[in-house]
């Protein structure tokens, strides 16, 4: 079997960094060791510590070449920055006085930030020829609405009717952080917190249901389609008015 592309969520954080240790070297069934990894790191605009997720890829990236007999067969491995704020902004901010009531005066600002993270990186990934894209995501953090089957299954069919195949390779494996934490400790990296950029949002409270995320979900995603339709065929234009500001 020819050796493909990948790319990954990266956050930093430990799960993302896990990620990215097995795809490298090849130490998990749904990762064979690609030819290349793309790691996607995205700028939603409302992030401190900007140096975080760069500084933890780079001593990743010298530790494991570290762990494998003949370090030139380890996949080259790029970051790569995408800004998704604009769409962040449409998806949630710009609107979100109307929104919150439509869904029982739910918080979704989470889910619409990786929605905008999904659609930056499938267009990532069919620009730039990477059939698949894996996420960190963990059973042990389901209280977080986008990292719950629903969303999952969801941004799988976004992507799929762009011809990308989106995996959550841990989602089972990484039901403890102790797991998380072993996987991490035997390849040499860091084990716990601090790679990732912190978000204004990363802990805000929302009891929003499979109901509501569902809801929300179905609304937006038609939507990220067509953006993404038209970015792809060159309709900036068009692509453009999809998320308009919410100040006009």
């Amino acid at each position: 079997m020819n050796k493909q592309e990948l790319a990954i969520l990266f956050s930093g954080g430990t799960d993302s960094l896990a990620v990215y240790a097995l795809a490298a070297v090849g130490h998990h069934p749904e990762l064979p060791r690609p030819v290349k990894i793309h790691l996607l790191h995205m700028l939603n605009g409302m992030s401190r510590f900007h140096n975080f997720p760069r500084e933890r890829f780079d001593t990743a990236r010298r530790i494991l070449a570290t762990k494998v007999n003949r370090p030139e067969t380890m996949p080259d491995t790029e970051m790569m920055e995408l800004d998704m704020g604009r769409l962040f902004q449409g998806l949630w901010l710009d609107r979100f006085e109307e929104l919150m009531p439509r869904y029982n005066g739910k918080n979704l600002v989470c889910v619409a930030c990786k929605i905008g993270m999904h659609t930056k990186a499938i267009l990532y990934c069919v620009e730039h020829l990477v059939p698949l894209l894996a996420t960190g995501y963990a059973r042990r953090q389901d209280y977080y609405p986008e990292q719950t089957p629903i969303f999952m299954d969801k941004i799988a069919e976004l992507s799929a009717r762009f011809g990308i195949r989106t995996i959550f390779p841990v989602f089972d494996d990484f039901d403890d952080q102790q797991i998380t934490r072993h996987v991490l400790e035997d390849f040499g990296l860091p084990s716990t917190g601090g790679g990732e950029r912190k978000c204004l949002f990363c802990q805000t409270l929302t009891t929003a249901t499979p109901v509501e995320i569902e809801n929300y979900l179905d609304d937006m995603i038609p939507l990220a389609a067509e953006f993404i339709d038209h970015k792809l065929h060159g309709r900036i234009r068009e692509a453009a008015a999809i998320f308009p500001p919410g100040r006009v």
